[in-house]
């Protein structure tokens, strides 16, 4: 493949899946300034290793695997840096917004109990919430379906919890 087929095929990826870049990047950044970064350096990675992709396997699985890795090495970096911002994010959620929907603030709580969450544990939950079953986020995180399941189920337990003690 041509640099400009792989320019060409590399667009397409983006276009078609850029909304996984922007699920990955927005769980695992909560400024905006940090998300943009996330995602230029998930399209770098991904730039870097197209001419490596196995057309045997799904591409979404492809960019999961890539985005996530990326978005836990970008999140390992930056962990001091963003406990500011995370400080400030805290004070100012705590302001009460009336135009919200009850499923819209129990969206955003939701976002919010995840986004606290250790790194593969938020990587389980954005594949989870995308209906994709054990065996294909085994296959993206490198480990068993049995796993899987179980470490869902105990993210779930605790999300559960976390809702439970708000509304009591």
């Amino acid at each position: 493949m041509d640099e400009k087929e792989q320019r060409q095929r590399f667009q397409k990826i983006i276009e078609q899946h850029k909304g996984i870049l922007l699920k990955v990047a927005r769980t695992y950044c909560r400024n905006e300034d940090d998300r943009q970064d996330l995602i230029q350096e998930m399209m770098i990675q991904i730039w870097q290793s197209i001419h490596k992709y196995n057309d045997q396997y799904r591409i979404s699985t492809w960019l999961y695997r890539i985005s996530l890795n990326v978005a836990i090495s970008f999140y390992r970096k930056n962990t001091t840096r963003a406990k500011k911002y995370t400080e400030l994010n805290e004070q100012t959620a705590k302001i009460p917004i009336e135009d919200k929907t009850e499923i819209e603030q129990q969206l955003d709580l939701l976002e919010q109990f995840i986004s606290e969450l250790k790194e593969i544990d938020k990587a389980l939950m954005i594949l989870y919430l995308e209906d994709k079953n054990h065996a294909e986020i085994a296959e993206i995180l490198g480990m068993s379906a049995s796993n899987v399941g179980t470490k869902i189920g105990r993210i779930k337990d605790k999300l559960e919890k976390q809702f439970s003690q708000l509304n009591s």
